[in-house]
């Protein structure tokens, strides 16, 4: 309760993004009182995952606090002073835009041919909710919203600190069905119970699969972690040196990104990203392996070598890799498999993203990637964990009105929530959404285009159907951007089995459909279509997909935003690349601007260093760092966060 809470922090962070928890955890870490609130219900901000029934009532919750304002808030303007001013903050989320969601899978498995043919003319007939700017649309509405499917309202985003409801048991509700003008009620029996178990398709013409009904999908929605960024960790990159000096490694598990794929004259191969893998493969011939092995092996250290490069810093990454000789194959590999950038990327950002992959490459795996399991949510919850264990509060659904400037001194003294109480700190961390429309009037915000696809077969098959692959397509229209696709298999934990989880991402020209949709249809067929011919055929199935935009903050400067003071500072959300460096390098800067000299998440201390709440021992005079640890209550339990598991180590 609000009335619990203490008046005086030495750090109020609004926000539950990755900046704003690795700072929560840096700042507690080093001493100080942190309060750590956010106005969702759930952690991660933008960077948060979520169960399938969750991400539902996510984008229903996403509507409703947009077009309703909340008119439970306490008046705060007889708590300012005359000596005092007010920065307002926003009460709405307008970071999500043109939310789009598809569903191609049938409802159940006896659906007619009629459904079938009428979901080929019109796949827009089951939309189960269109969002669009403003939102003026039902989402998930009874009348577009399948009926034996129906998630409940109150269903609440899969995340730590809070209660999970249970997507709707389909052995246990009854299904409402409409006969004609009359509603008839069944109650599922066994009979149904096994149409809900993946039946295989048996045809001569193409392989055994499992055909998914959306039934399954929302039974199993528990299974699904479905991230609302797109993320991958760099073996080598700043995120994994975080976690492990700071030892929030512990509370994460991860997975290797087994392959790296590629997408060229409309198929798409494995990139060979090893020595060993580049001499074994059968898609380059043998003076292009050696070709590759040459330029790679300059990439490396193409420092050391600027006569090489000197002459082509005005070109483009694609023009400079024309005059080394290397085969059009070739090129296409290093530009989009391996640099994995944008052809119209400078030639030094090109060698320089080539290295950074290269450089990677054996740490954990084949490849440079890790992926941790569960979902790039459990990232930002790992360093909030770490935050309240070094005596940080945390306070979830809770909203703050504005901030409080003092006139003379032109520095925010203090916060007021939406109880109309008066929270006073020295310093305060704000995520960029929480800004009002004036004070962020001169900003120029860029955004992302997101597509979140379940498919029933992995994009290149294998030996093996545990795959986590990552793909870049490359642009087929001028002006168009390269879209990153990353495939996640069931062994990631973030989709139930037999399925398939795919994030499409790329910076917006248009809305999130219109700059994907072209690449979903080169990779997938939907579900419903009938059997065409076997190019068709080969490709994974479609069952459900989500569209949407997400503002891109990360390139805005502070002196962009009107009328702040000294002593607040924001953070951006998540940006379009592939890795968190941005993430961690303005936590870290930030950090070290608020408190320059303190060391940034210094490794935990000794167990002989830590009091604990009730122990009869005094610390020493010597000055010794003791820490008295705090208890994180979880009303969902720790799942992998205390599980040994596969952990980061050097």
């Amino acid at each position: 309760m609000a009335d619990t809470l203490p008046t005086e922090f030495d750090v109020v962070i609004i926000g539950t993004g990755l900046p704003e928890s690795i700072l929560a955890a840096a700042c507690s870490r080093s001493g100080q009182r942190v309060l750590h609130i956010d106005s969702r219900s759930y952690y991660g901000g933008n960077w948060a995952s979520f169960t399938f029934s969750g991400l539902l009532s996510w984008l229903k919750e996403y509507q409703q606090t947009s077009d309703i304002e909340d008119k439970s808030t306490t008046a705060w303007q007889d708590l300012i002073d005359d000596t005092e001013e007010t920065i307002t903050l926003r009460r709405k989320d307008e970071t999500i835009q043109h939310t789009e969601v598809f569903c191609y899978a049938s409802q159940d498995m006896d659906d007619s041919t009629e459904k079938v043919d009428a979901l080929q003319k019109n796949p827009s007939s089951v939309v189960h909710g269109t969002l669009t700017t403003p939102l003026d649309s039902a989402c998930l509405s009874e009348e577009t919203h399948m009926t034996s499917c129906e998630v409940p309202a109150e269903d609440t985003p899969k995340n730590e600190g809070e209660v999970l409801l249970e997507a709707t048991n389909i052995e246990e509700t009854q299904a409402k069905e409409k006969c004609g003008d009359k509603t008839c009620t069944h109650t599922i029996s066994d009979r149904d119970e096994d149409e809900n178990r993946p039946v295989v398709e048996d045809s001569a013409e193409q392989p055994k699969r499992n055909r998914i009904t959306y039934s399954q999908i929302v039974k199993e929605g528990r299974r699904f972690n479905i991230d609302l960024v797109s993320k991958l960790l760099y073996s080598q990159g700043l995120l994994i040196d975080l976690l492990i000096k700071s030892n929030v490694s512990r509370y994460a598990e991860f997975k290797n990104v087994t392959r790296i794929l590629a997408f060229r004259e409309g198929k798409v191969e494995q990139v060979p990203c090893s020595r060993a893998d580049v001499f074994n493969s059968k898609e380059l011939t043998m003076v292009e392996k050696r070709m590759l092995m040459k330029f790679l092996t300059f990439c490396l250290d193409y420092e050391q070598h600027p006569d090489e490069y000197q002459d082509f810093t005005q070109c483009s990454f694609s023009e400079y890799l024309k005059t080394k000789k290397l085969t059009p194959n070739l090129q296409h590999f290093v530009l989009y498999s391996i640099a994995m950038t944008e052809s119209s990327c400078t030639t030094v950002d090109g060698l320089k993203a080539a290295k950074n992959f290269l450089r990677c490459l054996g740490r954990f795996g084949n490849t440079p990637f890790l992926f941790p399991l569960y979902g790039q949510g459990e990232i930002p919850q790992g360093f909030c964990r770490m935050c309240a264990v070094f005596g940080g509060i945390y306070c979830l659904r809770h909203k703050v009105q504005c901030l409080v400037i003092d006139r003379e001194s032109g520095r925010c003294k203090a916060i007021i929530d939406h109880f109309g109480q008066r929270i006073s700190a020295k310093h305060f961390i704000v995520e960029d959404s929480y800004l009002s429309e004036e004070t962020c009037s001169d900003v120029q915000y860029k955004q992302i285009s997101r597509a979140v696809l379940i498919t029933d077969q992995s994009l290149l098959q294998a030996d093996s159907d545990q795959q986590i692959s990552i793909l870049i397509v490359p642009p087929t229209e001028p002006g168009a951007h390269a879209v990153r696709v990353t495939e996640l298999c069931s062994s990631t934990m973030t989709c139930m089995k037999d399925t398939y989880l795919v994030h499409l991402t790329c910076t917006s020209s248009k809305t999130a459909r219109e700059d994907l949709e072209s690449v979903v249809k080169k990779l997938f067929t939907p579900y419903a279509e009938t059997e065409k011919d076997k190019e068709e055929l080969a490709k994974p199935r479609l069952l459900w997909a989500l569209y949407f935009t997400m503002r891109d903050s990360s390139g805005i400067s502070r002196s962009s935003y009107c009328g702040l003071p000294s002593n607040v500072y924001v953070c951006s959300g998540p940006d379009c690349g592939l890795g968190n460096e941005h993430a961690v390098q303005q936590a870290e800067t930030l950090f070290q601007e608020i408190f320059p000299g303190e060391e940034f998440c210094p490794p935990p201390p000794n167990p002989e260093d830590i009091i604990f709440d009730g122990d009869d021992k005094q610390p020493e005079a010597s000055g010794t760092n003791n820490i008295v640890m705090a208890k994180l209550e979880s009303s969902e339990g720790s799942k992998n966060l205390e599980s040994p598991g596969k952990h980061l180590q050097n």
